[in-house]
């Protein structure tokens, strides 16, 4: 990795956004990537704007290196005032954002953000996480080491 994209990197890690839980979101949508042992959360919610209904709001928990982490916060960012269909149609790399192009060995952790959001958005996806995990307000490790019926877990190739 070069000693720029990690100053980029530890730049986004110094102020990371929409790190956490969402309270009543409207999707959730989650990820793990077996051959790293990486897992990610994504909450979205939305909100009607000129007649179109808009991500508002998305946040995220991770158990991933630091680039999954910052990719997150970013694509968090990135995706708000976005429609489903837009942010769907955001390509992974554009998804890493001004972190710039992600080597090889880096680029799985935008695939993770990318599983996250199609988890949570995709047509095929629940639109509401009604998991007796998010009716209790459990943490994301707790779901995770006490999966509970409801939670949809995708695994990335």
């Amino acid at each position: 990795m070069t000693d720029d994209l990690q100053k980029r990197i530890q730049a986004a890690l110094a102020n990371p956004q929409n790190m956490g839980e969402l309270a009543d979101a409207d999707a959730v949508g989650t990820v793990g990537n077996a051959d790293c042992g990486e897992m990610l959360r994504l909450w979205v919610k939305f909100k009607e704007q000129n007649g179109k209904k808009v991500i508002d709001r998305a946040t995220f928990q991770s158990f991933g290196c630091e680039t999954a982490i910052a990719v997150a916060s970013l694509a968090t960012e990135l995706i708000r005032g976005k429609t489903a269909g837009e942010a769907l149609a955001l390509k992974t790399e554009e998804l890493a954002g001004e972190l710039g192009p992600l080597p090889p060995m880096k680029i799985h952790c935008a695939q993770l953000v990318e599983g996250a959001l199609r988890s949570a958005l995709e047509p095929s996806a629940e639109k509401k996480d009604s998991s007796p995990a998010a009716a209790t307000g459990s943490t994301l490790l707790d779901s995770f080491s006490k999966p509970k019926e409801g939670i949809k877990l995708t695994f990335l190739d």
